[in-house]
């Protein structure tokens, strides 16, 4: 049983994607980021840095976990699947997850800011991250010509990459010219696993994953 402290964001899906492609068993805690859940001292003891995701392995002696991509290289090497074992196999795999975590998710996360939230419209600042994001995306895209994966086959470093990138417009960067990244976009999106997972947690309220596939399969969205 594994304890997933989560909310919405690229981050977060990251790993609620991962549980539910590994059909791992969890309980689903949902933080309220605005009201400050993250910096409660209980939370703090699971993750000094404040931050969502963290999860706790009940299975480990309550063995804590902290930052997104070392909660997926955990659940991989937990469960020997999205990641190869082998030596090559597995850097692939580790070098496209670093390429997310080092440029993908800080770059489109400071678009976001500077496109979204800011309350001064600083050009120049919103013109440097989009336009860097927007030069990760070819590099995803060129490589993406000649791959249907970025490492082989289907990865965490794929679930790293997509959380962030599908929220590409959010940023105000376009990918419309980016044909070999739109493809790998559609095909992660539809896979079963991916669209229970960027429904957790929802948004407007806190709801368990039963309830969740269970508005998936009744045609329920939110």
């Amino acid at each position: 049983m594994i304890d997933l402290y989560t909310a919405a964001t690229p981050n977060g899906h990251k790993v609620s994607i991962a549980l539910e492609e590994l059909e791992l068993v969890y309980t689903l805690h949902a933080l309220d980021l605005s009201a400050g859940e993250q910096k409660e001292p209980w939370f703090l003891a699971l993750n000094p840095n404040g931050r969502i995701p963290a999860i706790v392995d009940r299975t480990e002696d309550n063995f804590a976990v902290f930052e997104s991509g070392a909660i997926l290289i955990y659940l991989a090497e937990k469960t020997g699947e999205l990641m190869p074992t082998d030596f090559k196999g597995r850097s692939q795999v580790l070098q496209w997850l670093m390429f997310q975590m080092g440029g993908v998710g800080p770059m489109m996360g400071q678009a976001n800011v500077f496109h979204r939230y800011f309350p001064e419209r600083i050009q120049p600042a919103i013109d440097r991250y989009q336009g860097e994001s927007k030069r990760l995306f070819r590099v995803l895209d060129s490589h993406l010509a000649h791959h249907e994966y970025l490492a082989g086959d289907y990865s965490i470093a794929d679930i790293a990459n997509w959380a962030w990138v599908r929220t590409h417009e959010w940023s105000g960067v376009t990918v419309h010219e980016l044909p070999h990244l739109q493809r790998w976009i559609a095909a992660i999106a539809a896979r079963p696993a991916v669209q229970r997972g960027i429904l957790l947690p929802p948004r407007a309220e806190r709801t368990d994953p039963t309830t969740v596939r269970t508005m998936l399969e009744t045609g329920q969205s939110r």
